[in-house]
């Protein structure tokens, strides 16, 4: 791997949101494609943070200012990415259940999920059944990740993946859902396709979907 990967790779462990920019400029003038920086400098960096997190040697703090790190070089290289038409890892449209506000975990996984490459439309939070399907028909993703942090909304989840059903998209996409009342049973008994208990699980979680 070239030096100014393994630079970046550093800079997003690091939280260094200076050093991202102008690494990420550099590699550009050095002729690197936008997918190379993306794959093996931000994402390899996502990749360890993930790792630390799970692992404890990181927390939240630590983890949203590498992503912030890493949303710095995306500003600069998304445009790339659609002038030569590559294709991100994936597409993921993310929000948290229908009378629930909360978003801490939901940012979270967005921004990782961005970390390890992939598009990611982010609906907020109080969302309802019918604006996740039509933001499916509108955004063609591949994933569908439903968060809540209060068990009285948990059910906005069952909703959704029924009014997918009723849409005839519930096959186009795989609904993965998470939060802390929620569990692998939960998301068995209302027809999810997967349950994440944190962030890096929902990121490794969301490469297997889409590598299947």
């Amino acid at each position: 791997m070239s030096n100014i990967l393994v630079r970046m790779s550093e800079a997003v462990i690091e939280g260094d949101v200076d050093a991202v920019v102008g690494l990420t400029e550099q590699a550009l003038n050095e002729g690197l494609s936008p997918k190379d920086i993306l794959d093996n400098g931000l994402v390899s960096g996502m990749d360890h943070v993930g790792i630390e997190f799970k692992e404890g040697n990181m927390f939240i703090p630590e983890v949203l200012l590498s992503a912030k790190v890493m949303h710095a070089s995306l500003d600069i290289l998304g445009p790339l990415f659609a002038e030569t038409g590559t294709r991100m890892v994936g597409k993921v449209i993310i929000g948290t259940t229908q009378g629930d506000l909360h978003d801490i975990g939901k940012n979270l996984v967005g921004m990782m999920m961005r970390g390890a490459g992939f598009e990611v439309f982010d609906l907020g939070t109080d969302v309802a059944a019918d604006v996740f399907v039509e933001a499916v028909r509108e955004k063609t993703p591949d994933i569908v990740g439903i968060s809540a942090l209060l068990t009285t909304t948990m059910a906005g989840m069952h909703d959704t993946i029924e009014a997918l059903q009723e849409a005839g998209l519930r096959d186009q996409v795989k609904v993965m859902v998470g939060g802390a009342p929620v569990t692998s049973g939960f998301a068995q008994k209302i027809g999810a396709d997967g349950y994440a208990p944190d962030a890096p699980t929902a990121v490794d979680m969301a490469k297997e979907f889409v590598s299947a």
